[in-house]
């Protein structure tokens, strides 16, 4: 039996894992609540049966989760059975918390750093006894978040989750034209460019407003942008370059709301 235990808030990153696990080794052998609880079972009791016929307890730390009191009595039980042997206690990092001392000796799965698609086959392995490791060619270090929008305006930052990354040289790729739009960096001093009909390698076309800085940009100094169009402002993606005259995609995630 495999556990997945995790805080309800959490329950979009989780069910995107549960499923695929469903799939690959059958739901009755998935204890996830959605489906193991229906309406007039006692939530305890099963519970405690779910982490009786457990063999895998898969600890989905979060801030979120750090904060639930049922999922700390959950992981905490599931820490004393691993010492008495009873199953393997795999936590899994969804996003920057620090993870309990008490686990810091155990490896962990960071889907935070490494993807969803990395993460979900690295529990696969592990309940297949397969070895986790993976080409970390899916990582990104540096990851761009919406803190801002409206119809018209944009406020995007281009952050490094882990390590240092030395150019600070970043793009953001539009379906506005040029004299549709207006663009700085929240610097005292900064760069900015424009290219005109970008195509793309999977053939996505945009216009691309390019920023940067002298400073490298680090966990805790991210590179702080803002766009703003006469009309609706058309967002395609963020882009980082990767040499003078080249620039790769890389994740748009919308924390404006």
């Amino acid at each position: 039996m495999i556990f997945l235990s995790h805080t309800y808030k959490d329950k979009p990153i989780v069910e995107k894992l549960a499923i695929p696990l469903a799939q690959t080794f059958g739901k009755e052998n998935v204890f996830y609540d959605s489906w193991s609880i229906q309406p007039g079972d006692g939530i305890i009791d099963k519970m405690n049966s779910g982490l009786e016929k457990c063999k895998f307890f898969f600890f989905f730390v979060s801030q979120n989760s750090l904060q639930s009191n049922m999922v700390t009595m959950e992981w905490q039980n599931a820490l004393y059975k691993k010492a008495q042997g009873h199953l393997d206690v795999i936590p899994i990092k969804i996003d920057n918390c620090m993870m309990p001392t008490i686990m810091s000796q155990i490896l962990y799965i960071d889907l935070f750093g490494q993807g969803i698609d990395v993460a979900t086959k690295q529990i696969i392995d592990v309940v297949s006894g397969e070895n986790t490791f993976q080409p970390l060619s899916g990582f990104q270090n540096v990851r761009a978040y919406i803190t801002s929008r409206s119809e018209t305006k944009i406020i995007i930052e281009f952050r490094a989750e882990v390590y240092m990354e030395p150019q600070s040289m970043y793009g953001i790729l539009l379906g506005n034209d040029k004299d549709d739009i207006l663009y700085k960096a929240h610097e005292a001093m900064f760069n900015n460019g424009f290219v005109e009909n970008m195509i793309l390698s999977n053939g996505i076309k945009g216009n691309l407003v390019m920023l940067s800085r002298a400073n490298p940009t680090s966990p805790d100094f991210p590179f702080s942008v803002e766009i703003e169009s006469k009309t609706t402002l058309k967002i395609i993606g963020a882009m980082k370059a990767i040499s003078r005259d080249k620039y790769t995609m890389i994740p748009l995630i919308d924390k404006s709301c």
